[in-house]
């Protein structure tokens, strides 16, 4: 039975890019991922507020630059830029090198497949009901461009005693299209009955290349759609050339009868003369 593949990874080096991008030997690799995670949890924790949707971290000559995503940058930077200063200061405890934060802003959040996942389980965490949460966040995202969306969740939904999964789906998620630009994203929520988990696949149209700033291209028509339909030819009458010849009627061919008969026809004429 066929499973489903992370999408990200799926799509590495072909529509994705990884979102630590360093170099390391054998030797220091294991430590610099293991503070790539600490960090990741960190500013998880550190910013549940500030609606996060991902954080790229690199590592140029001895230094990291940390680039963190929200669609609140507001709140990250806080008044006058205390709180990113205090949050480099403790990021550069934790890394042990010099590291400078910068702040991206996302433009449309209803399309971001973390953000929809996270404002999912805030509300599961407030009892709204789960199909309620999902079929909003479903219509936010249709309506402001995505075209395709599938959220699932799964656990004790409405406090059940059975834990389950239900899905929804709305436009086209196509997840085996490599060119496809699928974002995707998982969340959890903390309830009285159990953690509830949500996931989200976003579609917003094909890739040319990797990296985020890929152009988006539409679907190619189909072959029959590609060139116009052409009229059927108009049949005109071939004039003659001047030194052509004029065409003569051919003469008339008159079928003779076979032999027999002819020789039929000859002895009963010699009987009709014996008989006069």
């Amino acid at each position: 039975m066929g499973q489903k593949i992370n999408p990200t990874g799926f799509r590495l080096s072909v529509t994705k890019n990884w979102t630590s991008k360093w170099y390391a030997n054998n030797t220091d690799f294991a430590k610099m991922l293991k503070e790539d995670v600490d960090v990741r949890i960190y500013l998880k924790k550190k910013l549940k507020n500030a609606s996060v949707s991902k954080v790229i971290i690199e590592r140029p000559a001895k230094n990291a630059r940390i680039t963190i995503y929200s669609s609140r940058p507001g709140v990250v930077i806080g008044k006058k830029g205390e709180d990113i200063e205090v949050l480099r200061r403790e990021l550069q405890k934790r890394m042990g090198v010099p590291v400078h934060v910068n702040i991206e802003e996302i433009r449309k959040p209803e399309v971001d497949a973390q953000l929809i996942a996270d404002s999912i389980t805030q509300q599961l965490e407030k009892r709204i009901m789960f199909r309620r949460a999902m079929k909003r966040a479903m219509q936010n995202a249709m309506r402001l461009g995505a075209q395709g969306i599938k959220i699932m969740s799964s656990g004790r939904l409405n406090g059940a005693e059975i834990a389950r999964r239900e899905w929804y789906r709305e436009g086209r998620v196509p997840l085996h299209t490599l060119k496809a630009d699928i974002d995707y994203a998982t969340s959890e929520a903390e309830t009285t009955y159990g953690i509830i988990g949500v996931k989200v696949w976003v579609y917003k149209g094909d890739t040319l290349g990797r990296g985020a700033d890929a152009p988006a291209v539409t679907a190619e028509p189909a072959a029959d759609e590609k060139k116009p339909r052409r009229a059927p030819a108009k049949t005109t009458a071939r004039k003659p050339a001047a030194d052509s010849k004029p065409l003569v009627a051919a003469k008339p061919t008159v079928k003779r009868a076979p032999k027999a008969v002819e020789a039929v026809e000859a002895v009963s004429a010699e009987a009709q003369k014996s008989g006069e």
